[in-house]
């Protein structure tokens, strides 16, 4: 599947809306890719906000890559990133549901290895996809 153009300025709930589909479809790279997008054209408020959705969305895609360790690493570090920021309200992104989604997903790909002693099992990225802003889907 070919990248997402880079450069691309989108209004922040446009970049909501994309990456929502990227991720919904199974295509969390291709979402981070939209998030950087917004990062590194939006405000400095709201870099923290996009780099931890960011981390979010290529941490799901080390793990359903079957690189666990990393997916979780990131993960984390996403979920540590969103757990203070204030400008997800503004956008109505569920900043509470994403750090849980996060951290019960990292928790899950790094945790013991399956029944017949292999790693911890691949994720699928569309069925692990979580809803970015609050309210219905």
């Amino acid at each position: 599947m070919p990248r997402q153009p880079e450069g691309v300025v989108r209004a922040p709930a446009e970049s909501l809306r994309e990456a929502q589909r990227l991720l919904d479809a199974g295509m969390p790279f291709h979402a981070h890719e939209v998030f950087e997008d917004a990062w590194k054209s939006g405000p400095a408020s709201e870099r923290d906000l996009w780099q931890g959705l960011a981390q979010l969305a290529v941490g799901l895609t080390h793990a359903a890559r079957g690189n666990t360790a990393g997916g979780a690493r990131l993960l984390r570090r996403g979920a540590d990133r969103l757990a203070g920021d204030t400008a997800a309200a503004a956008h109505g992104i569920d900043a509470v549901g994403l750090v849980s989604w996060a951290r019960e997903l990292a928790e899950r790909v790094s945790g013991p290895a399956d029944a017949a002693g292999g790693r911890p099992p691949v994720v699928d990225a569309a069925a692990e996809a979580p809803r970015l802003r609050l309210g219905p889907a």
